[in-house]
This record gives C-alpha cells, sequence and structure tokens, in this order.
C-alpha cells in the first residue's frame, strides 16, 4: 500500500481511504460486530485511514475496531455542518465521545460550496482552529462538491486538507467540470494542502467499469488518498489490490461484479422530478409520504443504469 503526506497536515496516511458512509446507517448499516471485522480486515491489508462524519451516526461502528488494532495506528477524518462555536464544540465532543479517543486527525467542515459559505462559518473555523493549537485536532479542512469550495479553500489560508469530488466523468461536480476541478486541486496542492478525493466511482453509479475509474484517481498526481466505500472483505481485497498495484485474480473480480446492488435514494430527497424525467425505463415516481415529496423506485423495472444519479442536484441517489 502507498503511504503518502497529506498536505501540510503532517499526517501520513495510506492511498486508499475507508470510505464508512456504505456500512453507515444511512447505506448498509452493518451490526457493529461485523462492521468491525471488516475494518480490522482493511487494516490488515495497510489501510491506516478511515473517513466518516457525523452525519453518518456511525462512530460506534468504528471505535471497537480503532481499540482492537490500537487508536495511534489510524487516522480518523470526520466533518460536521457546524457554523458557530457552540455548534463545533458539541460536534467535536460527539466525535471524541463516540470514537472514545482524546484527538482527532482530522476534522472537517461538511459540504463547503465557496468563500461566502466559509465566511458564514468563520466562527466555527476558528472554533476547530484553536482546538487544533490545543492538540485536541491535528488537522482542519473541509469537504465540497464545488470547484469554487477548493478555490476558497486555497484563498482562506488555514485550511490543512480539502476533500472533492473527483471521479472521470465529474458525476456530482455541481459548478464545473472535472478538469475544472482537477485545475482547482493543482493550485490547491502548489499550496501545500493535503487533497483526498471522494467518489472514485460517482456514489456507485460506475460501477460497471470500476478499474477504469480507479485508474483515473490513480494516474491523478495531485491525490494524496482516495476514500472508496466498501461494504465486503472483498471489495477491501480487490481495491487494496489495485491500489497497492497487485494483479488481481478473475475470480475476484467476479465475485465484486457478482454483488447484489440496488438503487437507494437518501431520505433527504427533495422530490424535484429530475431523475424521474431522465429515467428511460418508467422505474422511478415522486409520491407524498407523511407531507414530504421525495422519489421512489421500482426495484422490478429499475436497470440500475444510474443515470437518474447524474441529474440528482443534491447527489441523493446512489447504487450501492
Amino acid at each position: 500500500m502507498e503511504y503518502n503526506r497529506l498536505g501540510k497536515s503532517g499526517l501520513r496516511v495510506s492511498k486508499l481511504c475507508f470510505g464508512s458512509l456504505t456500512i453507515s446507517p444511512l447505506q448498509r448499516n452493518l451490526p457493529v460486530k461485523e462492521a468491525e471485522e471488516l475494518l480490522l480486515h482493511a487494516f490488515d491489508h495497510g489501510i491506516n485511514f478511515i473517513d466518516t462524519a457525523s452525519l453518518y451516526e456511525n462512530y460506534h461502528q468504528i471505535k471497537g475496531a480503532l481499540k482492537q488494532w490500537g487508536r495511534h495506528r489510524i487516522h480518523i477524518a470526520t466533518k460536521s455542518y457546524a457554523y458557530s462555536a457552540d455548534t463545533a464544540g458539541k460536534s467535536l465532543d460527539e466525535a471524541l465521545a463516540g470514537l472514545e479517543t482524546d484527538y482527532i486527525d482530522l476534522f472537517m467542515l461538511h459540504e463547503q460550496e465557496s468563500e461566502h459559505t466559509l465566511r458564514g462559518h468563520q466562527e466555527a473555523i476558528d472554533y476547530f482552529l484553536q482546538k487544533k493549537k490545543e492538540g485536541v485536532i491535528r488537522s482542519f479542512g473541509i469537504s465540497t462538491h464545488f470547484v469554487a469550495g477548493v478555490q476558497a479553500a486555497v484563498r482562506h489560508g488555514a485550511i490543512d486538507v480539502v476533500h472533492p469530488i473527483v471521479n472521470y466523468q465529474g458525476l456530482g461536480i455541481v459548478d464545473g467540470t472535472i478538469d475544472e476541478m482537477l485545475e482547482a486541486i493543482h493550485l490547491a496542492k502548489k499550496n501545500d494542502i493535503g487533497i483526498f478525493g471522494m467518489k472514485p466511482l460517482g456514489g456507485g453509479h460506475l460501477l460497471s467499469d470500476f478499474q477504469k475509474g480507479f485508474d483515473f484517481v490513480l494516474n491523478t498526481p495531485d491525490l494524496d488518498a482516495i476514500a472508496v466505500g466498501m461494504q465486503t472483505k472483498e471489495e477491501i481485497e480487490v481495491n487494496a489490490g489495485i491500489f497497492s498495484k497487485q494483479e488481481i485474480s478473475d475470480d475476484l473480480i467476479k465475485k465484486i461484479e457478482a454483488q447484489p446492488r440496488t438503487l437507494q435514494i437518501a431520505d433527504w430527497c427533495t422530490g424535484c422530478g429530475r431523475c424521474v424525467k431522465r429515467c428511460n425505463m418508467n422505474a422511478l415516481t415522486v409520491t407524498e409520504n407523511t407531507g414530504k415529496k421525495i422519489a421512489l423506485v421500482d426495484p422490478k423495472r429499475c436497470v440500475l443504469c444510474g443515470y437518474c444519479g447524474k441529474v440528482c442536484p443534491d447527489f441523493c441517489i446512489k447504487v450501492i
């Protein structure tokens, strides 16, 4: 496994980061014991970097594996939507208590869009920077789906790490193309900001050609690490092998390709209907559920092409 310095954060992390959203209650919702076993399997394969968030509500799935492997051997990145000192303090306390640790390696503001959102969250930023001075967090960063978010991080000056969307189709980038995102990432890298990408397979939409998806990010030199969601030991073995430039057996690849997948719509769906218009299989409808509009999928009609996810403005549709 390749290990890289994550910019000025100073963290030395595995190129492959375990993206834990896929095991969380928002997606697979693995029992704690299964989650622990999966994470320990990942650690056995050289992964020393985990990405989570307050939103994922899965600290309980992670803490046991940290204890068994050794907290000091694993780097934890988490994030929240904190906007004030009070909300920042609560989210940090939640992470420390939930993970049963006395420090966080990387704390980020979740889904920052531009210099305007950074300005609106400055009180929270100041809080996290103070906690960095105290050693409670080791580094500070932002996650973003926006080219403008990466550019704002460079201008801000106090951000150690950026966590942007990077995949060969540019799926999920809200305000530009993949080329524009790569240009912004290159600028950040020149300013010694650590970069670890997210959604190299477009939230699951590029699974049918996952080797092409991984080849793209692995051949993007400005990426220090890439977060990949994994739900099975076979996925860990294939992904760790690819990231370590090992030859992967055809049988193992077939196991990955044969694993069942479903189209899932997150509960933050606003029922805008764009996915319904895009679906050529008439598999999607918008209905009201407890007074809230939301999209629903008919699994008998859905062919898991993932085209609907490309037009979702909130990136809430995923093939899992």
